[in-house]
């Protein structure tokens, strides 16, 4: 692969945060910075398809509103993909340099297949992320959705690669595990992400999110021993995803790099402070101390 880091701020950021040689994260719109990108590979959550958008809307709006006219909400706060997936996909294949991971429902895996294989994409298979804790169904006039798939494509040269040898692609994690955050409405769990980078990647690789959401995938990144770039729209997510991937102590990325078994740690309350258009953490605490043990007999 060539070289890869360190990376330039594409034109069209509109503000940026960088860790050291370990992260990246950019405000503004992917399709504008994904043709100025290259990664190791792009593992991203797109928005889902508008008839989804549309049916969260209306269940939160009846959900949500009473007698005492309380504050409607305005369903997932972003527009679906039906309309820009064929360009997101050519994006996303063109910039990876190894595994193309996408996070849909299982309404979407064909819309998706279609244009990733016409970009050029390796077609691998559909995984799925079960959830042991999904909501249940309310109305009661059927089963719940307890799982949710990804898309999986190869854009690198030759054979595909990964860490998992004949492991099925199922993948089960509790939606409210540990490490979770909760402020975004479609967070995925530190835990599954830290799997996923476990088995698709490599300790040093860049990995790319175009849909960074609150970062996530960016600290599980981190602490797995891996590079990140992360691209995010919404100033308010940005900024969250700032905070968390500042927040990622040097202790807990020499703890749980070379083990994507070992459950994450719990996520430090961030205290950052702004400086213009750049952030840095405040203090942060010193590590544990450990006490010298001598060895038997010593």
């Amino acid at each position: 692969m060539e070289h890869l880091w360190p990376c330039d701020v594409p034109p069209g950021t509109v503000k940026h945060y960088q860790r050291g040689d370990e992260a990246l994260l950019l405000q503004g719109d992917s399709l504008a910075l994904l043709p100025h990108l290259k990664a190791s590979h792009v593992i991203g959550d797109p928005p889902y398809e508008n008839v989804t958008h549309a049916a969260f809307q209306k269940g939160r709006l009846a959900l949500n509103t009473n007698d005492d006219k309380r504050r409607r909400d305005d369903g997932l706060g972003f527009d679906g993909i039906d309309e820009v997936r064929d360009e997101v996909a050519q994006l996303v294949t063109a910039c990876s340099q190894g595994w193309v991971l996408l996070f849909t429902l299982a309404e979407g895996v064909r819309a998706w297949r279609d244009p990733l294989q016409a970009a050029g994409l390796k077609w691998d298979t559909t995984c799925f992320w079960i959830k042991p804790d999904a909501m249940p169904r309310m109305n009661g006039q059927g089963p719940a959705r307890g799982a949710e798939c990804f898309v999986l494509g190869w854009a690198g040269r030759g054979y595909r690669k990964w860490n998992g040898g004949g492991k099925r692609g199922v993948y089960t994690h509790p939606v409210n595990g540990p490490g979770r955050h909760g402020a975004h409405p479609t967070e995925k769990p530190l835990g599954l992400m830290r799997e996923l980078i476990g088995d698709f990647t490599q300790p040093g690789d860049v990995i790319l999110d175009p849909f960074m959401g609150s970062g996530t995938t960016g600290v599980a990144a981190m602490q797995m021993g891996r590079r990140f770039i992360g691209i995010e729209r919404d100033p308010r997510w940005f900024e969250l995803a700032c905070d968390r991937v500042a927040a990622v102590l040097p202790f807990q990325l020499a703890a749980c790099a070379d083990d994507p078994t070992r459950p994450p740690p719990d996520e430090p309350q961030p205290q950052q402070m702004m400086l213009g258009d750049d952030w840095a953490p405040a203090r942060k605490p010193k590590p544990p101390r450990t006490e010298k043990v001598g060895t038997p007999g010593g």
